[in-house]
């Protein structure tokens, strides 16, 4: 009797940072998917400034004998590594192994899970669940250029008020981004000029860094009441990456069967 093929192995796929944190965090993140479920096979790898890159990742797995891959990019939001950098450096090593079969699956914004991960940062940081009408909240991203991933972000934000919190701001960590949202101080500024009673910040990111730590920075600098921390290896977060591989494993055995 013939055993079934393994399952493809779940690539993570982070930017990567000098900061140390950034890199454990992703081991953290990684390591709660695989306390999850038994499989996939679950590895990790970084575009720049950390090893393993993913080019060597790929090229190991081909060595080892894998044939399938679903690479999921550790990213927010749509935008620029997502649709350059990512595909060109998978392009790459599938050009250098014909026999690993490589797709990339859908970034982890928007989706619900993103905003319980969202709120169990804030009522970790010291919010309750009956503080929501009282409570304005500034959504503070890293910050992007890219239309699509600006306009994801707005649109969360006003999601997000929906479910009964005073206000929801979108922000992003420095002014450097034009086009973009203000910086994470001036939503916290403006919402206290517009009588807001509690401001919390919270971070729209995965990982510590440098974008943010600005974020926090800016939070403390202009006063506000909570600054939750990064989302980190939030259950909510480990789940979602496992639905994003379900999806592209789905997609695929549609595409086989139509």
């Amino acid at each position: 009797m013939t055993s079934p093929a393994p399952a493809p192995v779940l690539l993570v796929i982070a930017h990567g940072s000098r900061d140390p944190r950034h890199a454990a965090t992703v081991a953290a993140l990684c390591a709660r998917v695989r306390s999850l479920r038994a499989g996939p096979r679950v590895e990790a790898a970084f575009l720049d400034f950390n090893a393993p890159r993913v080019g060597q990742v790929l090229d190991r797995l081909a060595a080892e004998g894998s044939r399938e891959v679903i690479a999921l990019p550790l990213l927010l939001t749509r935008a620029f590594h997502a649709k350059a950098d990512i595909p060109a450096v998978l392009r790459e090593a599938t050009a250098r192994h014909p026999g690993l079969r490589v797709r990339q699956a859908e970034v982890l914004g928007p989706a619900p899970l993103l905003t319980r991960a969202l709120e169990r940062r804030l009522y970790e940081a010291g919010l309750r669940p009956g503080d929501r009408r009282s409570t304005g909240v500034v959504l503070a991203s890293a910050g992007s250029t890219d239309p699509e991933a600006i306009a994801v972000i707005a649109e969360i934000a006003r999601e997000w008020r929906h479910t009964g919190w005073c206000a929801v701001r979108p922000a992003f960590a420095s002014a450097a981004f034009p086009g973009g949202f203000p910086r994470t101080e001036d939503a916290v500024r403006a919402l206290r000029a517009e009588g807001v009673r509690r401001v919390a910040v919270a971070p729209y990111v995965i990982a510590p860094g440098r974008l943010p730590d600005r974020i926090a920075r800016g939070a403390r600098e202009a006063g506000a009441d909570v600054l939750a921390e990064v989302l980190g290896p939030a259950p909510e977060l480990a789940r979602l990456l496992l639905r994003r591989y379900d999806e592209a494993r789905a997609r695929e055995l549609t595409a086989l069967t139509a």
